[in-house]
């Protein structure tokens, strides 16, 4: 019987993440055999390989996983592979024991990304999992001297006796903190897995025999290991964590960080002869020897990239925590509710017709009213107010699906603005708030070279906020004169409301640009919305072409703005996507990319005190103001991957049609429903 190229022998095995990661085995052509590390799959698959003489392979979860907890069924973005062993047993040989033991791959280049990756997780609360909220308060409070943690593991985890310990390990573990430690001073971390009731751990009933304190609740690791000192492990992936931030580390077994004169070890490993530094542990561990995967592209993708989607799934994640009571939501928007606000700590979610019943409703249970933007009136702010609670509004985001919202497609991005709103000007907003305090950021510079990466793609793709997979540009325009576009808007928007200034119609629009620019070329072009009859703002071409000299609809805005010299806005997105590309942009209203040191502005902005780069204001309004969701996977991403999708104009079309069809029915609801009534009473008569 001939073999098969890649034998899985685990139902739970993430195949697809797999055969993505195990390309260059594959490329070599012999047959594979993969299974869990020391489980019952590893096992059968090594009879496998035995037996076809084909090359067994150990598959484990990466060091940085998921959001959720695997035993939850979270599917991993990161996967060890080892040919010689395990990495968690020290009994044998493993091959990220080879790599720290033997060298060779310490390039400056590798080290340099350790050194950035091991930032980002410190920054972003990183851990193997993401779903432990921040910890709250401080178990030590009032504690002098050395603030000591003991992580305990849950009981019959494979890497306990596979890292030359056992049940007693834990005792003397704790004996022994104990011992050197007052015991105020001494705190027990119970493993996730325990708390959510899916295994048992080790030192539950010697910590009340010895008096010592237990923080049983849910914490993000990283959270508490910034408050103490001193860490106690056996084999737990607590204690290499802890080493990443600088913290001492005793160690009661040999897991693979121990052994190289990193840690305070109580066992040794002969084989380990090799001192490392924990620079050097990570860069090894997580850099070489783990291996990432891209569930939006479908491919192998680097630390960097992985560590950025487990850091977008956490932030949204973390905003999410909490009851959240939803008022006047139709029900074709429930779904983006439901998708944009969910959370792991289970569904808190609830639709009301009013905001009265919305604010009791979250006064009663803690929670939040939640409010299309455009829906937020001073009765709805004075109601939230009178009820004690916090009001946060919903809006699309800027880079938002492949065609119109009037056309009912699902957003790949949503804003959640908890202070205001990003295009009223009357008052501050999360984005102004995240810009103005851009150049104070520790990350800054790391998120302006994200920031460019990402403007970089979004030109070159030719993405705007409505994708609508048009092509081409306009022909005959003029060489001798100034090219302005002038992008229309619909005039009962809220931003023109908001943010306006005096102008409020497109109309308005145009004559004060032309005043402004005489002799230019002004090339005018409707909002769509309002082009297919479904918003306020219609300008007769005759009446356009008055002011301006040409009117242009089906034309990308990516390819008109690349044939353009400026563009005067009035609060249009069209400003900011010409500011991404380099184009010079004049505001006549308060738009939120006005008032930063980027814009010619004609109105005042007397709270946006930062002068920013475009990087700036590309990061703090694409990185980290919205919310990205991908509708494929079912879950929070990054807005690295919402370009991929929306240039994936076949199948997103295809997929979206049906919502297209139900737009116009939905639209056009109040007639067909008169209509029908009136065929019935005629019938009826």
């Amino acid at each position: 019987m001939q073999p098969p190229k890649l034998a899985f022998f685990s139902r739970k095995m993430p195949r697809e993440a797999c055969e993505a990661v195990l390309a260059p085995e594959l490329a070599e052509g012999r047959p594979l055999a993969v299974g869990w590390g020391r489980k019952k799959s590893g096992e059968r698959a090594r009879r496998w390989a035995r037996r076809f003489g084909s090359r067994f392979l150990a598959i484990e979860d990466g060091f940085y996983r998921s959001l959720d907890l695997g035993v939850k069924g979270a599917p991993p973005l990161s996967l060890c592979v080892d040919g010689e062993g395990v990495y968690y047993d020290a009994s044998s040989p493993s091959a990220l024991e080879r790599l720290l033991e033997q060298g060779g791959w310490e390039t400056e280049e590798l080290l340099a990304e350790a050194d950035a990756c091991m930032a980002e997780i410190a920054c972003q609360d990183l851990s193997k999992y993401q779903s432990q909220p921040p910890l709250e308060g401080d178990p030590w409070e009032g504690v002098d001297g050395p603030r000591v943690l003991v992580a305990d593991q849950t009981a019959g985890d494979r890497s306990v006796a596979c890292g030359l310990a056992d049940q007693a390990s834990f005792r003397l573990m704790l004996e022994e903190a104990c011992a050197r430690y007052p015991k105020a001073s001494i705190r027990v971390k119970v493993h996730p897995d325990v708390l959510c009731g899916k295994k048992k751990g080790y030192l539950a009933k010697s910590a009340r025999e010895l008096g010592v304190g237990v923080i049983a609740s849910a914490c993000s690791p990283v959270s508490l290991l910034r408050r103490c000192d001193v860490v106690y492990a056996v084999t737990s992936q607590l204690g290499f964590e802890a080493l990443l931030l600088g913290k001492q580390v005793v160690c009661f077994g040999m897991p693979f960080y121990a052994g190289w004169g990193a840690t305070d070890d109580r066992l040794t490993c002969p084989r380990r002869t090799r001192r490392r530094t924990a620079r050097e542990i990570f860069a090894a561990a997580c850099l070489v020897y783990a291996r990432y995967w891209d569930p939006v592209r479908r491919q192998a993708c680097t630390a960097r990239e992985t560590l950025r989607l487990l850091a977008a799934q956490r932030r949204q994640n973390e905003r999410n925590r909490g009851v959240h009571c939803c008022a006047g939501f139709k029900f074709w928007k429930r779904p983006h509710a439901k998708a944009y606000l969910q959370c792991t700590e289970g569904r808190k979610l609830k639709f009301f017709w009013t905001v009265g019943g919305a604010a009791r409703a979250a006064a009663k249970l803690g929670g939040d009213v939640v409010v299309w933007s455009s829906k937020v009136t001073p009765d709805v702010q004075r109601i939230c107010a009178e009820a004690g609670v916090p009001l946060t509004r919903m809006e699309d985001g800027f880079l938002r699906s492949v065609g119109l919202g009037s056309d009912f497609r699902y957003p790949y991005s949503l804003v959640l603005d908890r202070k205001g709103i990003y295009y009223d000007p009357s008052g501050p907003s999360d984005l102004e708030d995240i810009l103005n305090g851009m150049p104070g950021r520790p990350d800054r510079e790391e998120l302006r070279c994200r920031a460019r990466l990402l403007v970089k793609d979004i030109v070159s793709r030719g993405i705007t906020k409505y994708d609508a997979g048009l092509s081409g540009g306009i022909e005959d325009l003029p060489r001798d004169r100034k090219i302005i576009l002038v992008p229309g808007q619909v005039e009962n928007d809220a931003s023109v409301r908001t943010g306006g200034g005096g102008i409020r119609s497109n109309r308005d629009l145009l004559e004060a640009v032309r005043r402004a620019e005489p002799d230019a070329y002004l090339i005018y072009k409707p909002h769509p919305d309002v082009d297919q009859n479904a918003r306020k703002g219609r300008l007769r071409d005759k009446d356009a072409l008055s002011l301006c000299d040409r009117v242009v609809r089906r034309v990308p805005m990516a390819a008109l703005l690349k044939q353009v010299d400026g563009v005067h806005a009035l609060t249009s997105l069209t400003g900011f996507e010409a500011l991404l590309r380099g184009i010079p942009v004049a505001c006549w209203g308060q738009p939120f990319y006005a008032g930063w040191g980027l814009t010619e502005d004609h109105a005042e902005h007397p709270r946006r005190k930062a002068r920013l780069t475009v990087d700036d204001l590309a990061a703090g309004t694409l990185i980290l103001y919205p919310s990205y969701y991908d509708w494929e996977l079912r879950q929070f991403t990054t807005p690295e991957h919402v370009c991929f999708r929306l240039a994936e104009q076949s199948s997103l079309r295809e997929r979206k049609a049906p919502l297209r069809n139900a737009g116009f029915f939905l639209r056009n609801y109040a007639r067909l429903r008169a209509c029908v009534l009136g065929c019935l009473r005629k019938l009826s008569s």
